[in-house]
Formats: structure tokens, sequence, C-alpha cells
């Protein structure tokens, strides 16, 4: 009898290949450089990320989540309403507005409304440290000044807008209503201040309340300081009743959110505090420090 003879080995089926193997039917595998399969190439394509991710990720939270629609549901609902109800009185009654600013009377709903935007503000990243959904966000993008500023932008334009859109539909329907008042026209300025003014100061304070959320990282703790930020200078200025704390008082009322709000309408009751485009420029430099104060933090601390 013959000895068997001995069977040559079969190549492995191309499904079978290992790893950086060339395909009989494509040629020789490329490497893909720093891969560690020196033949592997990904099919899944590599982006390098940018903050336009980041921005279009915090686009689709702030869209998707409820808080976001009630906050400026209630918002707008308080600034038109509030506004069309004192637009009404003013004009069913005999009260002469000779010389007097139509848009003033916008200042009592957005008083009202800028707590939505000050809730709004904190829940953007007070929330996520709630629900510990912050570490799913800092995995996704590591940069961790990257997802502040996400935030920070998205929310800016969110409030500016809404903020913009309400109080120039109060403003119209007050030049409207007010006519026959004797209200005068606004001029182009005051258009200016009493629109697009009081929106990005509305915007900034509610970006003020996104820093402030993102330190403290509790939404009711950082809902509880803005809100007292907003009114405590005020009513504590009107129950100092001393003449040795003068000086004081009119400190806190001049430079208190309310009165400042009330500058953008020319119907400050203060003569020495801020005026024109001042109280813009008071908000600006003191989010930009509280901005500072968050990226520091946000560096140093653990999530």
């Amino acid at each position: 009898m013959s000895s068997p003879q001995p069977q040559m080995p079969q190549a492995a089926p191309s499904w079978e290949a290992a790893p950086g193997a060339a395909h009989p039917a494509s040629g020789a595998a490329h490497p893909a450089p720093g891969s560690p399969y020196p033949g592997y190439t990904s099919p899944i394509p590599v982006v390098r990320t940018h903050l336009g991710h980041a921005i279009a990720s915090e686009w689709t939270k702030i869209r998707s989540v409820r808080s976001t629609m009630w906050t400026l549901g209630v918002f707008v609902l308080l600034v038109v309403g509030i506004g069309l109800l004192t637009g009404v009185v003013v004009s069913s009654s005999s009260s002469d507005l000779a010389g007097e600013n139509a848009l003033s009377l916008g200042f009592f709903g957005l008083l009202l409304g800028s707590m939505c935007i000050i809730t709004l503000g904190v829940l953007t990243t007070a929330s996520e440290y709630g629900t510990g959904m912050i570490r799913t966000t800092m995995v996704a993008c590591p940069s961790r000044g990257r997802v502040l500023a996400a935030k920070a932008i998205v929310f800016f334009l969110v409030a500016f807008v809404v903020t913009l859109v309400s109080s120039s539909v109060v403003a119209f329907l007050h030049v409207a209503m007010l006519a026959d008042n004797g209200a005068k026209d606004p001029t182009g300025g005051e258009w200016l201040k009493g629109t697009v003014g009081i929106a990005l100061y509305i915007a900034l304070l509610g970006l003020l309340s996104l820093v402030v959320g993102s330190i403290i990282r509790h939404s009711a703790g950082a809902i509880t300081i803005m809100i007292g930020t907003v009114l405590a200078p005020l009513v504590i200025a009107l129950f100092m009743f001393s003449e040795s704390l003068e000086a004081v008082r009119d400190a806190l009322f001049e430079y208190s959110i309310p009165n400042q709000l009330s500058v953008f309408y020319a119907n400050s009751l203060s003569q020495s505090g801020p005026s024109g485009w001042d109280p813009l420029w008071i908000i600006l430099g003191v989010t930009a420090v509280a901005f500072g104060g968050a990226f520091a933090l946000l560096e140093k601390r653990d999530v």
C-alpha cells in the first residue's frame, strides 16, 4: 500500500483573512497611519471635532428638553401679556402722556420675565450636574472649555432672539395704542435701546445665570443666588431710613438690576447712577469676570 499523500493547507476565505492581508480582488492593502493593524483601513471616516460640533450638540439639548419650552413660553406670556394689559389700561384711562416715551411701559413685563431667563440659564448647566449627564458630555467632548463656550453661545443666541422679538412686539403695540394719549413717537435711539439694548441686557443676565449654575452646580442654589442678586439690593435700599446710610442706599438703588433695566427706557428715578448704555457695559464686565472664574474652576474640579 502506498502511504497517504500530505494535504497542502488551503488559503483562508477572504472574509477570514487576517487584518492587513491583501484581498485577492483588490490588491495590496494600504496601511492606515497609526493603525494597530498595519494593513487595516477603517471604513468610518475620522473627523477632527471642533466648536461647531459642540454647538450642534448643545442646540439639540436645549431644544429637546421641556424646561426650555416652558420657561420661554412663560417668558413670552409675561412680557407680551403684561405689556398688552398695561397698554390697554393706560390707553383706556384719561391720563395724559404728553412728552413721555411710549416704550417705557414694557419695563414691567420684562422685569418679571427676566426671572424665566435666569431660570433657563441656570438649568442649562446645573441640571446636567444634577442628573450626572455632564459625565457623558465630557466624555463626548473632553475639552471642558469648549463645552462651556458652546452652552454659552447657544443659550445667549436663544435668549437674545426671544427677548428681542417679545420686546419689539410690545413696543409696536404700545406706540400704536398710546398715540391718542399724547405719548411721543420714539426716536431711533430710543427704539434701539428699548428693543436691541434691552434684549442684550436680558440675554447677558441669563448668561451670568448660566455661569453661576456652572460654578454652583446646583439648580435651586444657583437660582436663589440670581434672584437674590436681582431683587435684594433694591429691597434693602427701600428699608434704609437712616441718614447715615444715605450713600449706601443710593448706591444700592442706582446699581440694582431693576433700575438698570429702567435706564434703557429713560425712566430711571436716579440722576447720578448709570445712564445711556452704561448698564450694558456693567453686566458685560460682570459676566466676563464670572465666565473666567467658571472656566478656571471647570478645569480644576472633577465632574
